[in-house]
């Protein structure tokens, strides 16, 4: 299903940082994916529904160069992702093997995908990045995906690096990495992360006046009081 616009702006204003720390509040410890990194520096934050992909290890009958073709391939799956999804794909981890690579990113760029994250690699860097598709990644790698994995499906649970996504959860990537905020949770995260970023610039610019961090940060009662006493007075120093 595609976002809500509204919940979309609300979360594109909150940072990864911000989605850990409140979803860790509710219980949640794991939902940021271990090597999913930006593939080039400066890509903006961005949030969408997760379109999942898996990827299983490679077994000789079955990841060969005619899988490619099948109905069950990458290349069938992504005619199936809808525009503005983040694309999630569980590679096991696996390095040594680009799930992607120019051509592939590009179908997915054309689609009106919003990103790509995966724990795996890409191929044909160059490329990738020619396409203009923002990518979250463990790097680059030549061989093609069945040199080391069989695409196994989409649309299902996935394990991406070491976090579980459903279809529909809600991936927020940005400089620090990839977050997922489970469906359950979009709501409570939308109405809490700008309150959280609103709270901590303030905390930075006290921090720039010269206050010490204890009491500040995490905020106590009397610092909390002359937060909320900045927000009555509209935000003003």
């Amino acid at each position: 299903m595609p976002l809500d616009p509204q919940l979309h702006a609300i979360l594109a204003g909150v940072s990864t940082a911000t989605v850990t720390t409140i979803l860790l509040k509710k219980g949640l410890r794991n939902v940021w994916m271990r090597g999913a990194l930006p593939l080039r520096p400066g890509q903006p934050r961005l949030v969408g529904p997760a379109f999942t992909l898996r990827f299983v290890p490679a077994r000789e009958d079955l990841a060969t160069p005619a899988s490619w073709s099948s109905p069950r391939s990458t290349r069938a799956a992504i005619e199936e992702m809808p525009e503005g999804c983040i694309a999630v794909v569980d590679a096991m981890g696996i390095k040594d093997a680009g799930i992607f690579g120019d051509i592939l990113c590009l179908r997915i760029k054309k689609r009106g995908v919003a990103a790509l994250v995966t724990d795996g690699v890409v191929r044909d860097a160059a490329g990738v990045l020619a396409t203009g598709l923002p990518v979250w990644c463990a790097g680059v790698a030549a061989p093609p995906s069945v040199a080391a994995l069989h695409f196994a499906g989409w649309q299902e649970p996935v394990g991406c690096g070491g976090v579980a996504v459903l279809p529909d959860d809600v991936i927020v990537v940005d400089q620090d990495g990839a977050v997922v905020i489970p469906a359950a949770e979009v709501q409570h995260v939308a109405e809490q992360g700008p309150e959280q970023e609103r709270l901590e610039a303030w905390i930075v610019g006290e921090v720039e006046r010269g206050l010490a961090l204890p009491g500040l940060y995490p905020a106590n009662a009397e610092t909390k009081a002359r937060y909320e006493a900045w927000k009555v007075k509209g935000g003003a120093s």
